[in-house]
């Protein structure tokens, strides 16, 4: 048995002896190689529709903001006619009716009612009462005093003289030399 042992060990130890492990590459990469996408460039056509004919109308009053305003519109293949109208805040009536065709844009401009303006607020004060009057203060130029700064003052420090004890020196050795 120990003849067995001694004979897997000595082939166990020879087969380490010449076993060589192996040598470590890095593995190698190859830049990636990408082509150029080939896109074929759009075909846009422009698309045109057949006039189309139409026709609409609104109106807004609202009393808390004072707004009033109307607008209608109509529209047959080729021409397109409307109108519309504002309440002003002078209280006139701004009426524009318009025409836009081939030709172009075309617009009639009315007014109706007459401009109305609050009266002066001067004309509503009693009589009776005088306006206040004010004394005009007088310029006073400020009374600014420049800072006074006193000029910095350093103490020298009180260099002291260190104390130091000369040491004693012996000329008796205290420790044999070696012979060489």
């Amino acid at each position: 048995m120990k003849f067995f042992i001694i004979l897997v060990a000595f082939v166990a130890f020879a087969v380490a002896d010449s076993y060589k492990a192996a040598e470590y590459e890095a593995p190698k990469y190859e830049a990636p190689k990408y082509e150029t996408p080939k896109y074929e460039a759009p075909k846009y056509e422009e698309v045109t529709y057949a006039p189309q004919p139409y026709s609409f109308g609104y109106d807004v009053q609202d009393k808390e903001s004072y707004t009033d305003f109307e607008h209608n519109e109509k529209s047959d293949y080729n021409v397109v006619t409307g109108s519309y109208r504002v309440v002003l805040p002078d209280s006139r009536v701004q009426i524009v009716t318009y025409k836009a065709d081939a030709n172009g844009y075309t617009a009639d401009v009315k007014y109706e009612g007459e401009a109305k303006y609050p009266e002066n607020a001067e004309s509503k004060a009693d009589a009776s009462y005088s306006a206040p009057s004010y004394k005009a203060s007088e310029y006073q130029k400020p009374a600014y005093v420049a800072p006074t700064y006193a000029a910095p003052s350093y103490t020298t420090p009180a260099y002291k003289e260190p104390e130091y004890e000369t040491p004693a020196y012996t000329t008796k050795a205290t420790a044999p030399y070696p012979k060489y």
